[in-house]
């Protein structure tokens, strides 16, 4: 789940991290407070989305009275932000944080994020703040100095210590940095984070180091340690098909495509994507419905599948292992004739009972192909989708 920077920051702020002074605005007006209660010289009106590079897209500003802030707000709210992490449609802003300006000396990066492949969490620095961090790493990996972190023992001084060496801070500021990281680390792992990112990590002219920015997404396998975090999910910034299949407990993820594809286990569903990318055709998204395909979950998913204006025609690839394909088969279609599916439909089915789940499907009456293996799902479902788009 991720949260906005605002909401990351009050979590930080709990936990000892320092943070700069802001304030959350829903209005123009609220800005025009906000900047006035705040009080300093400069202030920064910026844009609350789940996306990085608001800044480059003008989803910050800088304010030098109450007055530019509630202007800057008026222009900000509303508007579809387009970033590198959006859509090319953009996300609307709802909300802005308005903050206290700083005096800036030097800009840091610091992240912590679970590496998948070591099984552990490593904690990650670089001079290059204030920097898309995937730039750094594709074009000065030299700038990312790493630490990795074991489990049991936790996050360790010395590490902490040659992080702040290694970014070149000034001799009598490595200590308070180090204590910065340790609380940071706390933070990351008492919340069950599955990334935290600070970018930038700043250092004032008045030598104090602060969380300029603060990005955080926790572990949704986590989440009911965490049941007050629920409260914070902004569902205006997720895809209402997949907050539909969340209801379900269905894997999903929209794509572009045009070719629907429901599949039971996560490796089976990537296959699938790849092989109808082979054949020629674009996945209109990522289905996996899980070992028990029952009937119900059948239907919750073709009503999320064809919802999806884009899609032309639909994959159902699978493998009856843990459930039977004929059960499989009447849940496909029993829930087919409930919501009347049209568009064309190809079922490849393999596993226990695979000849009666085909039976099933050709004598059913709709509109289904049966496919006798990937390959050949592929081919038949990229055409059906051709010919329907015609």
């Amino acid at each position: 789940m991720k949260i906005h920077e605002y909401q990351g920051k009050e979590l930080l702020r709990k936990f000892g991290v320092p943070v700069p002074r802001g304030i959350v605005a829903h209005t123009p007006e609220e800005a025009f407070n906000a900047a006035k209660e705040l009080g300093t010289d400069v202030v920064v009106v910026k844009a609350q989305i789940h996306a990085g590079g608001r800044g480059k897209g003008g989803g910050v500003k800088l304010a030098k009275s109450p007055e530019e802030a509630r202007d800057l707000a008026s222009q900000i709210l509303g508007m579809q932000l387009v970033t590198h992490q959006t859509s090319p449609e953009g996300q609307e802003v709802r909300v802005l944080l308005v903050e206290e300006g700083l005096p800036i000396d030097k800009e840091f990066y610091l992240g912590i994020v679970l590496d998948r492949a070591s099984g552990r969490p490593v904690f990650m620095a670089s001079s290059a703040g204030g920097m898309d961090i995937e730039e750094v790493a594709a074009h000065t990996p030299e700038k990312i100095l790493k630490e990795a972190i074991d489990p049991a023992v936790g996050f360790r001084p010395y590490q902490a210590r040659a992080l702040a060496f290694g970014l070149g801070l000034p001799a009598e500021l490595v200590n308070q940095a180090a204590t910065f990281m340790q609380t940071l680390y706390t933070a990351y792992e008492q919340m069950d984070a599955s990334l935290l990112e600070i970018n930038p990590f700043l250092l004032t002219k008045d030598k104090r180091l602060i969380a300029l920015d603060a990005k955080v997404n926790f572990d949704d396998n986590a989440m009911f340690r965490h049941k007050d975090f629920a409260s914070m999910r902004d569902l205006n910034e997720e895809e209402p098909l997949e907050i539909e299949a969340s209801k379900f407990d269905l894997n999903y993820i929209k794509l572009d495509g045009n070719i629907a594809c429901m599949v039971n286990g996560a490796g089976l569903a990537m296959a699938t994507m790849d092989i109808i990318k082979l054949a020629g055709g674009e996945p209109a998204n990522f289905l996996d419905v899980g070992g028990g395909a029952s009937q119900e979950r059948v239907e919750a998913a073709f009503k999320i599948l064809l919802a999806d204006e884009n899609v032309e025609a639909v994959l159902i690839n699978i493998f009856g292992g843990i459930v039977r394909c004929d059960m499989v088969a009447r849940g496909v279609v029993g829930a087919a004739k409930n919501l009347g599916l049209s568009l064309p439909v190809v079922v490849r089915l393999e596993g226990t009972n695979v000849e009666e789940g085909q039976r099933v499907i050709r004598e059913s009456g709709l509109n289904f192909v049966v496919a006798k293996g990937m390959q050949d799902a592929a081919e038949k479902v990229v055409a059906a989708a051709k010919q329907q788009a015609a």
